[in-house]
């Protein structure tokens, strides 16, 4: 799919999508807000009356009561003029069937939630007899996340660019650390391979620094760099914690499958706490030799303890109740050193949860949603010169960091850096040239063919211009 650039520096009129949503649950709902937010138009369908009165009037959006997969609320939904549909309900059959008969009636791209293992090994196949454009799976994306996180321990988040060429890590200053107190021009000096600093937060604010910047304990920065530099700027810094060799789980959700099946490939060996005995026995069935399952209360400290939370090297708590993720990490960061990731589905009270230090955090339908508007942002341009390959919001959605594709060249192109007029606080933070990571500089410049990385404080860019 290319989502292109516009050819000149001059403020364009942006095409607004008319899309289509069915199913209000989080994923739902989060796309809803999101995608009206950019301004695009939306039309939602659910069959729970309330939630269609509710978010119509929190949003300002078009709601309708019904089934999504049937042909006539299609057609009242505006199926016919739709640029894009996403059904998201709690069904994979009734998503994909949903899709189906809106390629059939519109002239639209399709998008669908597949959750069950069942179908992801088959996926590809779906994908093109089906016509759809893309297949989403909130749970492997969220296996993906935690296992980057796990291969980095001193890391919150990671973001991986161009390929898995390049890495955006986001990381804390611990007191005392060699770090504390430098200005960000002498760390550039002090290292001798490549990584940029693209942004500081401290206390509520964040930050596009430049190199006059001091960063002191507390703070917390972004990096990027190649997983090689990254790997050696952590070493150099004091902040490599002990590789993770081993993992307890806690639930053996969807989640905890895909993710095992990750940590295994790794070389990881992972214990699973599940409650439910026949959910024991199908994860037994499912998963390889390096998994032990036990049957038990994740939440029992006995328990917990005579499985090892005391010495275990990652611990994750990703069961369907975010209270008790949470709790549980508290509990861990007691009694534990281990690395920690924690599953919250809700995103309200961020002040509240912020607070409570938890450290790593990941939220699946924000995960989920990110994947779709990168496709939505991609669909807005008419110009075939681009499109956005990945896009990261960071620091409660105050930072977005979006790579792009550079298909021609244009008024951006075959200039140096420091010629160009860029937005305040935005950065050209990577630029990916036929396999090679550039940090750039100045006097560097962006070809046709390269892969950008920009950091903004802005929102809504859907091109590089």
């Amino acid at each position: 799919m290319e989502f292109p650039l516009i050819k000149k520096f001059t403020k364009s009129k942006k095409k607004t999508l008319n899309v289509i949503i069915v199913g209000c649950g989080k994923v739902g709902t989060t796309l809803i807000k999101k995608l009206a937010a950019e301004g695009h138009n939306v039309t939602f369908i659910d069959t729970n009356s309330v939630i269609v009165d509710k978010l119509s009037n929190t949003f300002d959006v078009m709601g309708i009561v019904g089934n999504g997969a049937t042909y006539t609320v299609q057609m009242e939904a505006g199926i016919e003029k739709a640029d894009l549909f996403i059904a998201v309900t709690e069904s994979d059959e009734l998503n994909l069937l949903c899709c189906t008969v809106a390629k059939k009636v519109g002239n639209c791209s399709a998008i669908a939630r597949v959750r069950n293992p069942v179908y992801s090994d088959e996926q590809p196949y779906l994908r093109e007899k089906l016509g759809l454009s893309m297949i989403i799976n909130p749970e492997l994306e969220s296996a993906k996340e935690i296992s980057r996180i796990l291969r980095l321990p001193a890391a919150l988040s990671t973001g991986s660019f161009a390929k898995g060429q390049a890495e955006m890590i986001r990381f804390k200053i611990p007191e005392n650390n060699s770090l504390d107190g430098k200005f960000l021009f002498e760390l550039q000096k002090e290292f001798d391979f490549k990584f940029l600093i693209c942004a500081v937060e401290r206390g509520d604010t964040v930050t596009i620094p430049n190199g006059d910047q001091r960063i002191q304990a507390g703070d917390i920065i972004t990096i990027v760099a190649t997983a090689k530099n990254a790997y050696s700027f952590f070493k150099k810094t004091g902040l490599v914690k002990k590789k993770v060799t081993n993992a307890l789980l806690i639930g053996g959700g969807r989640t905890s499958y895909y993710l095992c099946r990750q940590l295994e490939e790794m070389g990881i060996s992972v214990k699973i706490i599940e409650i439910n005995p026949k959910r024991c026995e199908q994860l037994s069935e499912l998963l390889g030799d390096s998994t032990l399952i036990i049957n038990g209360d994740g939440t029992d400290e006995d328990l917990l303890s005579r499985e090892g939370i005391e010495t275990v090297d990652a611990f994750v708590p990703i069961t369907g109740i975010d209270e008790e993720n949470i709790l549980l990490t508290l509990y861990a960061k007691k009694v534990t050193q281990a690395k920690v990731v924690t599953k919250v589905n809700r995103i309200n009270f961020k002040s509240v949860i912020n607070s409570l230090e938890l450290g790593s955090v990941f939220h699946p339908r924000l995960l989920t949603a990110e994947i779709i508007l990168t496709y939505a942002r991609g669909m807005k341009n008419s110009i075939d010169s681009g499109n956005i390959e990945t896009l990261y919001h960071w620091f409660g959605d105050r930072v977005e960091a979006i790579e792009f594709r550079v298909l021609t060249n244009s008024e951006v192109t075959d200039k140096k850096l420091c010629d160009l007029k860029l937005k305040k606080d935005l950065l050209v933070a990577c630029i990916s040239r036929e396999g090679k990571v550039i940090i750039p500089k100045g006097q560097d410049c962006i070809q046709k063919g390269d892969r950008v990385i920009i950091v903004t404080t802005h929102t809504g860019f859907e091109n590089i211009n």
